[in-house]
């Protein structure tokens, strides 16, 4: 008792003083946890299934690594990268530059080839290999995030999830062709879901999607979905965060900014043409379908319906939080789907995003399967599988498309042409769809009534997290 007493008396130290360990800063500590959480994840995770899943995975790494080998990897937009940041270096006109065998220019913003300095100062071999090695980072990067976002599978599992998507996910067409290229599109997609992922108090959430709009555009319409989900501080972060990006372009190249935004930015002969496989966006489908270069105001409009849909089915989703487990993974996706099938131009490897859908696809065919045989259907399964086929499938270079062959495409070899569009669109339905039959289920209107309050409170009782 008297020991006790004793040290109850006893005055406290200072951090820092009488030799004891300084306290360390709550900075510090944060970004320590976060460089220790992947190896504290592997260890939680099973052994026998992580050495399977590593195995698997290095096997189709290699023979990826063969496949690449032999087909030949240009790298091209690397090396459009790597001229854009040496002409930032070195003073010369940004959008004057014409590179590769096939002169291609600079498209997109001055404030994304000031972030391109770096690979100037590197040679293309080097570089060559710090890009895919980076990208196959990003790669698991991006399949973390996408099961923190749809909350699947369990959290000891994940790494294990994460190994096999890095491993087997270079065979998906939009990330081969990434790797193929030298492109960015993965780090976009992973500052894009670092942000979506983060806790709608912090206050600098929006900050990420703003930088990834000021790198290239189109994310800029994850801050119009951050607006109509009634997150207005992450949305007004975002568009700041992106003048940002632009008055810093205009700080540093104010002549390249002003020739971008006044004229570069509406010449489309720059990006490449419309009509070709290569787009999968609706305007490139129309103007197959119409075989045509310039379809106008027909796929405008098209767009534009397109895109207004998109937008008030992922609101949709994500304001039927109450009712839809996975709801801000339905609406995320679905955003993302719409941001790409409403760009005038969407190459293939801009459709990384298959990704979170695939993921998100594959916890509900999960879920699914969990049920009684009973009353277990297969449809998410199918779902799944269809898409996935799609995504591996590379149907858009089977169909012949040299030359003209583009524009003036049989009609029967426009389904494969066009093989991301229809999954896009396909997609919106099924978000739509399983929107609707979750408020019908519990018996809720079909558009809200009002706002919610936090996740567990738009939670019916009875139905748990995961919607079981």
């Amino acid at each position: 008792m008297a020991v006790v007493q004793e040290q109850q008396q006893a005055p406290r130290r200072q951090p820092g003083r009488d030799g004891s360990a300084p306290a360390e800063p709550p900075r510090a500590r944060t970004v320590r946890d976060a460089l220790a959480a992947p190896v504290r994840a592997l260890r939680e995770a099973p052994r026998r299934p992580l050495a399977k899943a590593t195995g698997v995975a290095l096997f189709s790494l290699l023979a990826y690594a063969t496949v690449r080998h032999f087909v030949g990897t240009s790298m091209v937009d690397m090396i459009v990268y790597r001229a854009e940041g040496s002409a930032v270096a070195h003073g010369r006109d940004l959008y004057a530059l014409r590179v590769t065998q096939w002169n291609l220019p600079a498209t997109y913003p001055p404030f994304a080839a000031m972030l391109f300095v770096p690979t100037a100062y590197l040679g293309v071999g080097l570089l060559r290999v710090a890009v895919t090695g980076g990208n196959l980072t990003l790669l698991a990067l991006l399949a973390h995030l996408s099961f923190k976002l749809a909350g699947w599978p369990r959290r000891e599992l994940r790494p294990v999830g994460i190994v096999l998507v890095t491993g087997l996910g270079v065979w998906l067409e939009p990330v081969f062709t990434n790797l193929r290229y030298g492109q960015i599109n993965l780090a976009l997609a992973c500052l894009i879901l670092w942000d979506l992922t983060r806790p709608d108090g912090r206050r600098s959430k929006g900050v990420a999607i703003g930088i990834a709009a000021g790198i290239k555009l189109t994310p800029g319409l994850f801050a119009v979905y951050l607006l109509i989900t009634g997150r207005i501080r992450a949305a007004v972060v975002a568009g700041l965060t992106f003048l940002g990006t632009f008055a810093i372009g205009a700080l540093v190249l104010p002549d390249a900014t002003y020739g971008f935004w006044t004229k570069y930015l509406y010449d489309s002969s720059r990006v490449g043409k419309t009509e070709i496989v290569d787009n999968q966006s609706i305007r490139g489908a129309v103007a197959r379908l119409m075989h045509t270069a310039d379809p106008g105001s027909t796929a405008t409009l098209v767009g534009g319906l397109v895109g207004l849909t998109g937008l008030a089915i992922a609101a949709w989703a994500y304001r039927s939080q109450r009712w839809l487990p996975r709801s801000e993974a339905w609406g995320v996706c679905t955003a993302a789907v719409t941001a790409v099938l409403v760009s005038p131009i969407s190459w293939t490897h801009h459709w990384v995003w298959c990704v979170p859908m695939l993921v998100l696809l594959a916890a509900e065919a999960a879920h699914e399967r969990s049920r009684p045989v009973a009353i277990r259907r297969a449809r998410w399964r199918w779902i799944f599988g269809a898409t996935l086929f799609g995504f591996l499938s590379f149907a858009m270079w089977v169909v012949p498309h040299k030359g003209d062959r583009d524009r003036f495409m049989p009609y029967l070899h426009q389904i494969p042409a066009d093989v991301y569009p229809l999954l896009g669109l396909g997609f919106l339905a099924v978000s739509a769809l399983r929107v609707r039959s979750r408020r019908r289920a519990a018996g809720a209107p079909l558009v809200p009534l009002q706002r919610t309050g936090g996740a567990a409170a738009r939670r019916p009782a009875g139905v748990s997290a995961d919607g079981r």
